[in-house]
């Protein structure tokens, strides 16, 4: 499982930005179609809200391969 932190320099991303920001997709509409077919958990629930609003201190799963905590930057 690979663990990843995204610094969030603003209020929110959203989810779909995310993904593709961290390279986990190449594109924001891959990172819907991974949402859209329930591959993704937003702090252990599924998610299926493409384009859902991440705060920081939230964790996003996908697949079970890949763990991206959001954090303010120090």
């Amino acid at each position: 499982m690979q663990h990843l932190q995204f610094e969030l320099d603003r209020d929110y991303i959203e989810l779909n930005n995310l993904l593709k920001l961290k390279g986990v997709v190449d594109s924001g509409g891959a990172g819907k179609a991974l949402v859209a077919d329930g591959m993704v958990t937003v702090d252990g629930q599924l998610e299926l809200r493409k384009t859902a609003k991440i705060r920081a201190g939230q964790c996003v799963g996908v697949g079970g391969d890949v763990i991206i905590q959001v954090i303010v930057p120090a």
